[in-house]
């Protein structure tokens, strides 16, 4: 049995990602830049998110709050939902950096998690930053391990098969 890896906490390790130190600065500077975009009058959490694509774009999101609370929305999801609409497809997201206001940094929650599992790569680095900017690397295979994707799910045709017999 293997033990997970642990994150990397030095700003400099997600290098080894294949992300550049270009890359890595813009992640970080913009990640930081929307988390000061947050509407979070409730929680007073700010979380800001960038994604880089891999046509080297940055797409920006910062967690939406409402008043009845379940209808919040978190950074994360804002974020690949609106490089969705922008046209990314699934295995166009090389990396997505968090930003928040707590040390150690928040990495996403469970539900970001498995939305970032149906438009990512497992080895897909997640860059998480303090209220320091000091940042944590880990995998979205790190931070959800044993997960759940679309490729589990039954097709149509296995689906149909499997009803015929």
């Amino acid at each position: 049995m293997t033990t997970p890896t642990k994150g990397h906490s030095r700003h400099d390790t997600a290098l080894i990602h294949g992300l550049s130190a270009s890359d890595v600065q813009k992640l970080s500077e913009t990640c930081i830049e929307a988390k000061g975009r947050a509407y979070c009058p409730y929680s007073h959490f700010r979380v800001g998110c960038s994604i880089l694509l891999t046509n080297g774009t940055v797409v920006q999101g910062a967690n939406v709050e409402n008043a009845a609370y379940p209808v919040g929305t978190c950074a994360e999801r804002v974020t690949v939902a609106t490089a969705v609409v922008q046209g990314a497809k699934k295995g166009d997201i090389r990396a997505v950096a968090v930003a928040t206001d707590i040390s150690p940094p928040a990495s996403p929650c469970g539900m970001c998690r498995q939305f970032l599992r149906e438009f990512c790569e497992l080895n897909m680095p997640i860059l998480m930053y303090d209220k320091d900017g000091k940042c944590t690397v880990m995998t979205l295979e790190q931070l959800l391990p044993m997960s759940f994707g679309p490729e589990k799910l039954l097709s149509t045709e296995d689906i149909q098969h499997g009803l015929s017999q």
